[in-house]
């Protein structure tokens, strides 16, 4: 129903649209503007790049008779007579007439000033639904308007935006006819560089805006059409722009060289290891160890599936930093995964003589005071910790190389304030940068790693190290739980280990604590004489070290945990993995949990248990699982199911970064803006730097951290 003084009006000729986005300089914002700017909706190119989603035909008027039940169409017509029922509940019934018939328009809520426009006589445009009430026809709530005889029909069809309850779509169709006659819409490519066929840009959004009339709806819906193609294309290009400018920006930053000794620590470390490095992990390490003998920083990212082996290649690379008389901190999301780190990290490096400090939030008081004195003084040259390493009172003697685990799960204000340690305690090291080091356990697919990552060098351990096994998965409906639990005892009996995964959901954190301490009593009271474990991210730090330390140990043969063992765990001995409630998982979290087994030689078995119906998301996440266990597949089908704003969590901004183009089905698109970009950069400039800033605007740091 529209608004009563955009009702009232709408019989006078229609006044030019005022720009709505902003107010007077000194006058509070109106709730429709405010509406706008928590849309985002702030400088004329965003409302023109706010696209309809979906159109409705208001080019022409049908004859009240000729409409069935059921049909959307929009009529005009006199009306006859307008009373107020309070029949069931209070409502303005108008009835309306043409030369053809006669027709109810049910007003459910109605403004008194409504009640007055709509008096007998007052002509009448309307669009809706028609139904075949008790009355005859009628419509429910359609949408209206009083209009002369002489007021002309739209000459396109009329654009429904993505708006809210503060922002009607009158206010926001002017805004938008507004914001595109003031756009700075120019062409800023040379045509020759476009991809064929396409329309410029401003002929692409008043098509996409105003659609002539006589064109279908649905086509200009088609991912292909002409219009789409070319604003997916310079939104992928000014991305693309912004990363090309990251990467060039940080290749003239400094950062300390920290070069390879000849028979220095890296070498003596590598010969202490107790097992072969792969092919795959030389690989990296070579290409890590180049990067760090140059002087710019180093801005790589280190992918490789669950269990290939990424801890000792950032052990490696921490020993070439140290041996040149640099310190390096490797942080990373959990606790849990956090200690792992350290526990290997202190086996490798404290015998050849290194000090590892441990930082993690738990640790207070005199302790922690030791670990920061022996970071500042130099006499620590390796970090260790959770998100504790940026706190404000660390500080580093001469921090040269970051890594950080898991990257995706920090935000961007972390990986900065890691960066920015450098620097903290020496003027030796005033204009330097850090080299950074990220590493991922889940594999980024190609399109991702074009897009996204395009500004980042790109690591991958393609290959398991040996005596890894393949984990066989199986997906049950809950229903088959006491064969799962026989299944536990079968394993338990043949002295093996077990992980039984239960939710947590965000929205329910008690409830699925309650869950997890069910399970935990339920699997005690069905495997007497076997020790079960709990551990859940309520737990205090110490309870939780030491709940893994007895499975690790072995004293456990059974633990039920939340999902804080979805990385970092090690137990080798571990051959049966139950995840309860698949469904509420995501794909990539599944595929951690997998790998917590089949680490060692015995074969293992992943168990999926889903609560029925399972809806279409669900199904094929779990699918994906029971076909294949490899992790770049199951990357790829990730973001297919998801999109690279959910999967990424938006470069956690909290905002999708792409709006228009899929990386899925516009890799050829991609492709072209990738091989396009440095040649803008060297040739044109200027146009490159406005299409960064019309397309990103504040966005971009986002896309650079």
């Amino acid at each position: 129903m529209p608004d009563a003084p955009d009702t009232a009006a709408s019989a006078k000729p229609p006044r030019r649209p005022r720009p709505p986005a902003a107010a007077p300089a000194g006058q509070p914002l109106s709730g429709p503007q405010r509406a706008l700017r928590r849309l985002g909706l702030v400088r004329d190119i965003d409302l023109a790049l706010h696209l309809p989603m979906r159109y409705v035909d208001e080019t022409r008027l049908a004859p009240i008779a000729t409409l069935r039940d059921g049909d959307t169409a929009q009529v005009q017509g006199h009306v006859t007579a307008s009373r107020v029922e309070t029949r069931n509940r209070r409502q303005l019934v108008v009835h309306l007439a043409d030369a053809s018939g006669e027709l109810v328009m049910r007003l459910l809520h109605f403004y008194p000033s409504q009640q007055k426009t709509l008096a007998a006589g007052a002509l009448v445009r309307a669009r809706g639904e028609l139904r075949h009430g008790f009355f005859g026809r009628e419509m429910v709530h359609p949408e209206w308007r009083v209009v002369q005889p002489d007021t002309p029909l739209p000459r396109a069809l009329t654009p429904v935006y993505p708006a809210s309850a503060q922002l009607p779509q009158a206010y926001l169709r002017k805004a938008v006819v507004s914001a595109l006659a003031r756009a700075p819409l120019d062409e800023l490519l040379p045509p020759a560089l476009l991809p064929p066929g396409l329309p410029t840009l401003r002929e692409a959004l008043e098509r996409l805006h105003h659609p002539a009339p006589g064109l279908d709806a649905e086509a200009l819906h088609d991912p292909a059409h002409p219009a789409w193609q070319r604003l997916k294309f310079d939104e992928l290009l000014a991305q693309q722009l912004s990363q090309a400018r990251s990467r060039a920006e940080r290749a003239a930053l400094a950062a300390p060289a920290l070069a390879v000794r000849e028979g220095g620590l890296l070498a003596r470390l590598r010969a202490t290891l107790p097992f072969a490095l792969t092919a795959a992990q030389q690989r990296v390490v070579a290409e890590i160890g180049a990067d760090l003998a140059r002087p710019r920083p180093m801005h790589r990212l280190l992918q490789g599936d669950v269990g290939s082996g990424k801890t000792v290649v950032a052990a490696l690379a921490a020993a070439t930093a140290i041996d040149a008389g640099w310190q390096c901190a490797l942080m990373a999301p959990t606790e849990i995964l956090a200690e792992q780190h350290f526990r290997k990290l202190v086996a490798w490096l404290e015998p050849l003589g290194v000090g590892v400090a441990w930082l993690t939030g738990s640790r207070k008081g005199r302790t922690r005071r030791e670990m920061l004195e022996r970071l500042a003084s130099g006499d620590a040259m390796l970090a260790v910790g959770t998100h504790a390493v940026i706190e404000d009172d660390v500080r580093f003697a001469r921090l040269g190389l970051a890594v950080v685990d898991e990257q995706h799960r920090f935000g961007v204000a972390q990986r900065l304030a890691l960066r920015d340690k450098l620097g903290d305690a020496s003027a030796e090291c005033r204009g330097l940068e850090p080299h950074l080091l990220m590493m991922s356990a889940t594999p980024i697919p190609r399109t991702l790693a074009m897009s996204y990552y395009a500004d980042l060098d790109v690591s991958t351990i393609d290959e398991l190290p040996p005596g890894r096994t393949p984990v066989l998965t199986k997906v049950f409906a809950d229903g088959k739980r006491e064969q799962v639990v026989a299944r536990i005892r079968d394993e338990v009996a043949r002295g093996r280990q077990v992980y039984w995964v239960c939710p947590l959901v965000e929205e329910s954190e008690h409830v699925d604590l309650q869950n997890a301490t069910a399970t935990h009593a339920e699997l005690s009271a069905a495997l007497p004489g076997t020790g079960v474990g709990l551990l859940h991210g309520r737990m205090k730090a110490a309870e939780k070290a030491a709940v893994m330390a007895r499975f690790t140990a072995g004293e456990l043969a059974v633990l039920v945990a939340t999902t804080v063992i979805e990385v970092g765990v090690d137990v080798p001995n571990a051959s049966l993995m139950v995840v309860e409630h698949a469904e509420r998982f995501g794909l990539a979290q599944l595929h951690q949990l997998r790998g917590r087994v089949g680490r060692g030689a015995v074969a293992s078995v992943c168990v999926l248990l889903y609560t029925p119906p399972l809806s279409e998301t669900g199904k094929a996440r779990l699918r994906a699982l029971a076909e294949t266990g490899d992790g770049f597949e199951i990357a790829r089908r990730d973001l297919a199911i998801r999109g690279p704003g959910e999967m990424m969590g938006a470069r956690q901004s909290g905002d999708a970064l792409l709006r228009f183009a899929d990386l899925a089905a516009d890799e050829v698109l991609l492709e072209r803006a990738r091989a396009l970009a440095p040649q803008l950069w060297a040739e044109h400039p200027q146009a490159a730097a406005r299409q960064v800033e019309r397309w990103l605007g504040g966005r971009e740091d986002y896309l650079r951290a």
